[in-house]
């Protein structure tokens, strides 16, 4: 993850009388001693923080506590980095988190952000099955990159939709998304082991993300059922 000063995207430094710290999460890997900047789940604590879910006793002992110098906390789920300047960025999910076959854990929002970088990648969603041995990806193309592939193999003049279903033209964006991947240090499992494009833009009308264009997993997975349940042989 970057540290650059004038990035955006940071939820800002704690206001007064709130207190946040960051706490190890070892299943995705995110430590408060990574380097350059220390990660992990967001803890919230202070007078503000509530007593707990209403009629809800078991959550509530799963997500609140109290510390032994009599602070409440809440564990929000969130991962956050905090950043040179004390400001704080939410870089992941544990909710996001994925077993694998053979019991390697996947933050899909991990991989999901580091595949965004990939020039090819407007937007992507991962998927993963405890069943398998890899995760797949769903990926919404840059038009114009997309289009310089299919011209490679000859057929710039496709049709949008023909283009995002063509093997070949497929087959080439999975090669430049496991080399950005591999570039990226990401673990081999964390890897998609194949993938399908997507014609249609994901926005908030067509209820496959929030109003803040967060991924909604639920209705992707609906929607793109066939195509996962394709990607891994079922």
């Amino acid at each position: 993850m970057s540290c650059k000063e004038n990035s955006v995207g940071r939820v800002g430094p704690p206001v007064q009388d709130v207190h946040i710290k960051l706490v190890n999460w070892e299943e995705g890997n995110y430590k408060v001693t990574d380097q350059p900047c220390p990660r992990g789940e967001v803890y919230i604590g202070g007078n503000n923080v509530a007593a707990g879910y209403y009629e809800n006793e078991a959550k509530t002992k799963e997500e609140f506590f109290t510390d032994d110098e009599g602070r409440r906390w809440f564990k929000t789920g969130d991962i956050g980095q905090f950043e040179p300047d004390g400001t704080l960025r939410i870089i992941d999910r544990k909710k996001d988190l994925v077993k694998l076959q053979f019991g390697e854990y996947v933050s899909l929002g991990k991989v999901e952000s580091v595949l965004k970088g990939c020039p090819v990648v407007a937007n992507v969603c991962i998927f993963g099955d405890s069943t398998q041995s890899y995760v797949v990806a769903v990926v919404c193309p840059v038009k114009e990159i997309l289009t310089d592939i299919a011209a490679k193999f000859g057929k710039k003049e496709m049709e949008w939709d023909e283009m995002v279903q063509d093997k070949d033209v497929t087959g080439a964006v999975l090669r430049e998304i496991m080399n950005h991947a591999k570039k990226s240090s990401l673990e081999k499992f964390e890897i998609p082991g194949a993938v399908t494009l997507t014609g249609i833009e994901w926005l908030p009308e067509t209820g496959l993300t929030t109003a803040a264009m967060k991924l909604k997993r639920k209705p992707l997975s609906d929607y793109y059922e066939k195509d996962i349940k394709r990607m891994y042989n079922l």
